[in-house]
């Protein structure tokens, strides 16, 4: 039997992006979602396919049901009591909309939904919904109030980008407000409609991590990064774990994670679309464990440029969807990092060359209004 935490062998999470329809438009999508479901969708019989072979991963198989709105499909909750007999831990990403009602909410927990996550990148109905450009703030609070209600563990993300980083304090309050169990905080890749919008500079970002590092030590609900591996990196370095030999790596595209498109595509992530495979080919097991993309994306010293001679790489590894949506090569250096490793004298990504260096910018750093 093999290790549970495995990478090699299974991901940590699987998304599963059923469907790309939905009501929103928002200015990040990753997805460019639209009104109506594409005709190519994987089919009910397909998608169940797909999680019989996600059971193949091992028990308890994390797998994420995301989009668009997963409630656009008509069967969505066929699916999820059939990947919960297999045994599958099923989650969901719903789209905060009027569709998103009390009584949907309670038939996702009664299904085997085990958690569900929601999107704020505003505290209030001013900021989130010009950010959204949509109104989609009171829809979002009453659905996590009515998840609250079915004993549903919430998950609030969070996009970080320039609209968007003042807002964190703010959040961060609603977060605590709503009884989240985590705190999924985004840093933006620049795929999809979220090319238009302008990301945090590397100082910046690190500040932010500090930062964040303060909130999850403080705070009851968890806090995670998403495309953003070297939350891990500063979490040591402010721990005195040089070198970080004493953790496990964290999830990055194709190492702990996979996405399935909705048109069966099986990429390293969402923000990396590179298909190594289609689930109505071959399994998602096999395309995982045996695909080259996946194979060189699990190999920490294969990284190139200062991700590649990072004594960090084993635990963070860089966002290798940004290098990708940035350079075109998944294992190019992460040009959102600013750290630079002692001794390095190589070429830094474009974005880094003349930043403040490897601790930040302590004008940058964010500050809790709160502290």
């Amino acid at each position: 039997m093999f290790d549970d935490l495995d990478t090699d062998r299974r991901p940590l999470v699987l998304i599963w992006e059923v469907t790309q329809a939905c009501e929103l438009a928002c200015r990040h999508c990753r997805a460019d979602a639209q009104p109506a479901r594409h005709p190519d969708e994987l089919t009910t019989a397909e998608g169940k396919r797909l999680l019989e072979d996600a059971a193949d991963f091992g028990d308890g198989q994390l797998v994420v049901l995301s989009g668009g709105d997963p409630l656009a499909r008509e069967d969505l909750f066929e699916l999820i009591r059939y990947g919960d007999e297999l045994g599958l831990r099923m989650t969901i990403t719903p789209s905060g909309t009027r569709s998103l009602t009390p009584e949907r909410v309670r038939e996702l927990a009664d299904a085997g939904v085990k958690r569900m996550a929601l999107s704020l990148d505003g505290a209030s109905a001013a900021t989130h919904d010009a950010f959204r450009g949509e109104e989609s703030f009171e829809d979002t609070l009453a659905a996590a109030a009515a998840a609250r209600d079915a004993g549903l563990p919430l998950q609030v993300n969070t996009t970080v980008c320039a609209d968007t980083v003042e807002e964190l304090p703010a959040i961060r309050d609603r977060v605590r407000e709503l009884d989240a169990v985590l705190w999924s905080v985004f840093f933006l890749v620049p795929v999809g409609r979220g090319r238009v919008l302008d990301p945090i500079a590397p100082d910046r970002a690190e500040g932010v991590m500090e930062w964040l590092q303060a909130v999850a030590a403080e705070e009851r609900f968890g806090v995670k990064t998403t495309e953003a591996p070297f939350y891990r990196r500063v979490g040591l370095q402010s721990e005195g774990e040089a070198g970080g030999a004493r953790r496990r790596g964290g999830i990055t595209a194709g190492r702990g994670f996979a996405f399935v498109s909705h048109t069966g595509e099986v990429y390293p992530s969402g923000f990396l679309p590179e298909a190594a495979g289609n689930v109505r080919e071959r399994s998602v097991v096999d395309v995982y464990r045996n695909a080259d993309l996946f194979e060189a994306l699990r190999e920490p010293d294969d990284l190139k440029g200062k991700c590649g001679a990072c004594e960090f790489r084993q635990v963070c590894g860089g966002s290798r969807s940004r290098a990708y949506a940035e350079t075109g090569d998944p294992l190019a250096s992460d040009p959102l990092c600013p750290y630079v490793p002692e001794g390095y004298d190589g070429d830094l990504p474009a974005r880094q060359v003349g930043t403040g260096g490897e601790h930040g910018a302590e004008s940058d750093e964010l500050v809790d209004p709160a502290d």
